[in-house]
């Protein structure tokens, strides 16, 4: 009799519809499960159903089990259908918040950066355009004879060895001037532009090439194989070396800032008599301002003229050329060669914060 007074069908029931209306009026997941932990958990009349059911006579239990089991249903499917309920609201509220509006405008960075050798080439090349010089760019596979011959290089000259230049074996090239060449090189400088710039322009010339160079320099550490150059040449009447020395400093201080200018120093070149080293006043140099030695000039040898069918005795010109490496390495004070060519993108962006 003690059983049959604790097991209550009506309070078990009331109790379960209560919690079952609890659960519907549930606002988040938090609540839904204390709900569940008070109206279906340990202590509640719900779990503690079946101890009690066990203690009633036999004629009781069937109907007590039944009853307790519907009631564990009933509350089953209304925590499992709110709870899904709760979670497909969740999951709208955080899509909500994460949506994206694909049509607003937005400040892209770009992936890349342009490197700063191209950066310097255009400014050089903008420099002679500013004084009314044109710009020429010739092929990189070039024939032998306006590598060398055009320019006044003999036969036996030490850079027409393999070990200065790259030959390619079995091509003949046509140019626009008509000429065949029965050897073809990877040019060795840009001064080749210049000859063909004689031949197809015509006098007085004043233009600029630039561009990649090939030198067999694989067995010295302190060159590389592919580099950038830009010669100028000027060819008109009475043109004298004061003409190359003020286009020198103009472009040294294009280049370096007011403080730079130029020095010449006696040397010897195939394609210029007479021949001068250019220095560079430097005031940035470490350990104090001071020279540095930036590129190679002189006036037109009077056989690169006749090569290219312009008269020596009315003509006159001057030529000269510089690194592009070596002007970028002094311009931004860059200490490691390295960084010119292993194509980091960090090394390169460094150089578009000011644009």
């Amino acid at each position: 009799m003690v059983a049959q007074e604790e097991f209550d069908p009506a309070a078990m029931t009331d109790e379960v519809n209560e919690g079952i209306g609890r659960i519907r009026e549930a606002s988040d997941l938090e609540e839904l499960k204390a709900i569940k932990a008070k109206y279906a958990g340990t202590g509640s009349a719900l779990a503690g159903s079946g101890r009690i059911i066990g203690r009633l006579p036999a004629d009781q239990k069937k109907t007590a089990g039944r009853l307790a089991g519907k009631l564990k249903a009933d509350f089953g499917r209304a925590y499992g259908l709110k709870e899904r309920q709760l979670r497909q609201e969740e999951e709208s509220r955080r899509l909500a918040a994460e949506q994206v509006d694909m049509t607003l405008p937005v400040n892209r960075r770009p992936q890349g950066a342009r490197h700063p050798l191209s950066k310097l080439m255009e400014d050089v090349e903008d420099f002679f355009v500013s004084m009314g010089w044109s710009i020429a760019q010739g092929p990189e596979l070039e024939a032998e004879w306006y590598n060398f011959d055009a320019l006044n290089f003999g036969p036996d000259h030490p850079a027409r060895q393999m070990q200065d230049t790259f030959y390619v074996k079995g091509s003949q090239a046509r140019d626009a001037a008509g000429f065949v060449g029965s050897n073809m090189v990877m040019r060795t400088h840009t001064s080749p532009d210049q000859a063909r710039s004689l031949i197809t322009r015509g006098v007085p010339l004043y233009v600029a090439c630039t561009g990649r160079v090939f030198r067999t320099d694989e067995l010295d550490a302190t060159h590389t194989p592919v580099f950038h150059q830009c010669e100028a040449i000027a060819v008109d009447e009475h043109l004298t070396m004061a003409d190359l020395k003020g286009t020198l400093d103009k472009l040294a201080v294009a280049m370096f800032g007011p403080e730079a200018r130029t020095r010449l120093r006696p040397s010897y070149f195939p394609f210029t008599e007479p021949s001068a080293e250019m220095d560079l006043w430097f005031p940035d140099k470490k350990g104090g301002p001071g020279w540095i030695e930036w590129g190679g000039c002189g006036m037109v040898n009077p056989n690169v003229l006749r090569s290219a069918g312009v008269d020596p005795q009315r003509y006159s010109g001057f030529a000269f050329g510089v690194g592009m490496e070596r002007t970028l390495l002094l311009r931004h004070d860059i200490n490691d060669m390295h960084d010119l060519v292993e194509g980091d993108v960090r090394f390169s962006q460094q150089f578009e914060m000011g644009e």
